[in-house]
């Protein structure tokens, strides 16, 4: 299955911002373009639909038949008693009918006007999103396609590389250029302001970590926090904890945020999403913590010293961070790795799903999917821990074994998670690895002007000179890394394309694509009716005359000759 993926996606090429021609429809200006200006390698392409109304009946005929099965079983375990419902909404008001005899009447409805629907899509023409999916004759058609501008106007005709099927995310599809843009745009700002406002809940966790200072200013607090156990637990076990529950809800409304700047596909969403991730931790879980941490135990040194001197002062805070950093790996990273090998929050979800959800067997293997793996959680996580070690690594080495011992759990668990329980969602082709060196380069960097920093505090200032060339070594690697590696998880080389091809055709010269092409990218909504009418729009130009009559008015009733 994997390979047959690799090998559709070798030859497709997406296509968004297609131009409204008010002569043609969209399905033959999209034919008519490729025709012209791709005439040997075009194979043939296939529309999007907007489908949004068809999927919510289709989701409503479900959840009936689901209700349906749900009563004809009650009914069997007690046939003394025929199940009853009120015809309101969830059942609370109306008129009091017969739960099975409803259900089937709404299945027979909802039927109807999926069918109708269904229908209305497929004959309409402004049902057609301005999107395409194109398929090529060879891979080197395919990638001049996806990597060169097709218009005069960069805005239009818009190519890239296919995504496999199952990462497609529908519903971005149809999203206009300028729209896109100005979504990033407003998300970026959303971003940017819920980091904002989240320093406000580290300051709290912090002020737990730090009672020192938090005494100074609230006094009234000073009778219970001098309490020896309440004192090693708020300063040993809460701040960790707390920050591990605000962080809770964190990654959902990040994916909401990637979701609403109108990504394409599923691996994109998950990358874009991590990248938020990584980023709102080291400003808020990192920094935020040492600088809130350096506030609060050296305010007065803040107040009352010069601008030069402040980073001498964080200098001096670092290190005294390691303590929260330590308690933080315990709760946030061996909790989470323990958590993940032994299914504890699947588990209690699928309990709380099988008390207030699951009505059939149908809702009981719903609830016992595994799901797919988090990247967009783990790999932010990773990455974190990774700059916490490289930066405490001189500065505090006693944090060492405990990333030590969270990085051999997490290779054990994610490791057997990724081959033995989850279910893989999509194939992204190493596409996270480029963000992952970058990341790793970074911490790197940082760690090295860290350690600068503690040096010169430390009245070590003589050695700080043979350390600058550490920083300046680093980026001309990552620099020679992003010139030399980074171009082949973007692009696609022509020269192996072409020899791919030949290859192709010496050893399988009767293989045909187009049996692929069929139906893979039909919208998922139709695959659960007859698709016979959505695959008549996947033309083969083999199938098809060389000549090609357009109906645009500017030159209608004239023939384009293509040379084949």
């Amino acid at each position: 299955m994997c390979h047959a993926f690799r090998e559709i996606n070798a030859v497709l090429v997406l296509v968004r911002q297609i131009p409204v021609d008010p002569d043609e429809s969209v399905n033959v200006h999209v034919e008519h373009f490729f025709r012209v200006n791709h005439a040997d390698f075009y194979l043939g392409h296939q529309v999007v639909y907007n489908a949004s109304k068809l999927v919510k009946l289709v989701k409503k005929k479900e959840s009936a038949q689901n209700w349906l099965d749900y009563f004809q079983l009650k009914y069997a375990r007690n046939p003394s008693v025929r199940p009853s419902r009120k015809r309101g909404f969830c059942g609370l008001w109306g008129e009091v009918v017969d739960s099975i005899n409803y259900s089937a009447e709404q299945i027979d409805q909802l039927s109807k006007e999926a069918a109708a629907e269904r229908e209305r899509v497929l004959g309409d023409e402004k049902a057609i999103l301005p999107v395409a999916f194109v398929s090529f004759k060879t891979r080197w058609g395919a990638a001049v396609c996806a990597q060169t501008q097709q218009s005069k106007n960069p805005t239009l005709w818009l190519t890239d590389w296919a995504p496999e099927p199952r990462d497609v995310y529908w519903d971005n599809l149809g999203i206009p250029y300028v729209e896109q843009n100005i979504r990033r745009l407003l998300v970026t700002g959303a971003l940017i302001a819920l980091i904002l406002f989240f320093i406000i809940p580290v300051t709290f966790v912090q002020s737990l970590a730090n009672l020192d200072g938090l005494e100074k200013i609230a006094k009234f607090l000073r009778p219970i926090t001098e309490r020896h156990f309440v004192r090693s637990f708020l300063q040993g076990f809460l701040p960790g904890l707390v920050l591990k529950l605000f962080l809770l809800l964190l990654p959902s409304i990040l994916m909401l945020m990637s979701k609403i700047e109108g990504h394409v596909s599923l691996s994109m969403l998950d990358k874009v999403t991590a990248a938020k991730y990584y980023y709102f931790m080291v400003i808020n879980v990192f920094f935020a913590s040492i600088l809130t941490g350096a506030a609060f135990e050296q305010l007065n040194s803040f107040v009352h010293q010069s601008a030069s001197e402040i980073p001498k002062t964080l200098g001096n805070a670092i290190p005294m961070k390691a303590t929260f950093f330590i308690t933080f790996i315990m709760v946030d990273g061996w909790s989470s790795i323990a958590g993940d090998i032994l299914r504890i929050w699947p588990l209690i979800i699928y309990h709380l799903k099988c008390m207030f959800l699951v009505k059939t067997e149908k809702d009981r293997e719903n609830a016992m999917s595994p799901g797919s793996a988090n990247f967009d959680i783990v790999f932010p996580q990773v990455e974190l821990y990774f700059l916490l070690g490289t930066v405490y690594a001189i500065i505090t080495p006693f944090i060492l074994p405990f990333i030590i011992v969270y990085f051999g759990f997490a290779y054990i668990a994610y490791r057997h998670q990724v081959i033995n329980v989850f279910n893989p969602e999509y194939e992204s082709a190493a596409a996270f690895w480029p963000h992952i060196h970058n990341r790793i380069v970074a911490s790197l960097i940082f760690e090295q002007i860290a350690l600068l920093g503690l040096f010169s505090s430390k009245r070590a200032a003589d050695s700080t000179p043979f350390l600058i060339g550490l920083p300046v070594l680093t980026l001309a690697f990552h620099i020679y890394c992003k010139n030399r590696f980074e171009p082949a998880f973007l692009k696609y080389p022509l020269q192996e394309a072409m020899t791919k091809d030949t290859i192709d055709k010496a050893l399988q010269p009767d293989f045909g694509i187009k049996s692929f092409l069929q139906n893979a990218y039909t919208h998922p909504i139709f695959k659960t009716e007859d698709d016979n009418e959505e695959s008549r729009h996947l033309q083969s130009s083999e199938d098809q005359p060389t000549l090609i009559c357009t109906t645009r008015s500017t030159h209608a009733k004239k023939v384009v000759p293509i040379i084949t």
